[in-house]
């Protein structure tokens, strides 16, 4: 079962594509929609796996719902994401935070080389720990239009104050681990004058959107992300 429904259904063009961090090279899964007029963007970053199919069905329905999505592999450094989970989660715990932020960095300048999107309508959505990875850059981009956080940590309430995109924050019933810091989190970002709606989703576990063990409840999770970027990214 693939790891969301099929909301949107334009025709899409998807490819890997490669651009320089610094002196290293990245590389990405990209997707675009068959549209007449350039699209928002949406940055997906990985689960602690690393690139997966489910990223990758991720990124390509983003663009059947209308986005330029484009997922970087943020173990390129690495030698890219490994065939074992467990060895990509290990490399995922090497990575140097402020690295991952200059690849983001590299992942934003590049769309603006992607005559098919609107480079300054851009968005991030994470899952896991890239959902952690979402809120932190939203903390370091301030050009950032809008972040999705899928059941991810947040960052500090020091950088939570300098954020200036919009966020929409995506949990699950089940995930307590993540759910104990959720009334710090909303506390530190209403103090700082910011909005952060979120929602708890009843009955499914950490990572429900990729292992959608309640469809029903992955579905209306994916709409309430496709309606916040289509509404902040004027899509």
């Amino acid at each position: 079962m693939p790891p969301i429904a099929a909301f949107g259904s334009l025709d899409i063009h998807s490819e890997y594509v490669k651009y320089l961090s610094g002196k290293d090279t990245v590389t990405a899964y990209i997707a675009y929609p068959e549209r007449p007029q350039p699209a928002p963007a949406v940055i997906v970053i990985h689960e602690v796996f690393g690139m997966s199919d489910f990223i990758r069905q991720t990124t390509e329905q983003l663009a059947k719902d209308g986005f330029v999505a484009i997922a970087p592999d943020l173990l390129s450094r690495r030698g890219g994401t490994p065939s074992s989970p467990d060895s990509a989660r290990k490399l995922i715990a090497t990575l140097n935070a402020d690295t991952v932020t200059a690849d983001l960095d590299a992942t934003r300048a590049y769309l603006k080389t992607v005559k098919a999107a609107r480079a300054n309508d851009v968005g991030v959505i994470g899952f896991c720990w890239g959902g952690g990875q979402s809120f932190r850059y939203a903390t370091n981009a301030p050009e950032l239009k809008a972040f999705v956080v899928c059941y991810g940590p947040a960052p500090t309430a020091a950088d939570m104050a300098k954020i200036r995109a919009k966020g929409l924050g995506v949990y699950a019933q089940n995930d307590a681990r993540i759910d104990a810091g959720l009334p710090d989190a909303a506390a530190a970002m209403r103090t700082a004058g910011k909005d952060y709606p979120y929602a708890i989703y009843p009955g499914v576990g950490h990572g429900f959107l990729r292992t959608r063990e309640k469809p029903e409840v992955a579905d209306s999770a994916w709409k309430a992300v496709i309606s916040f970027f289509r509404a902040q990214l004027k899509s």
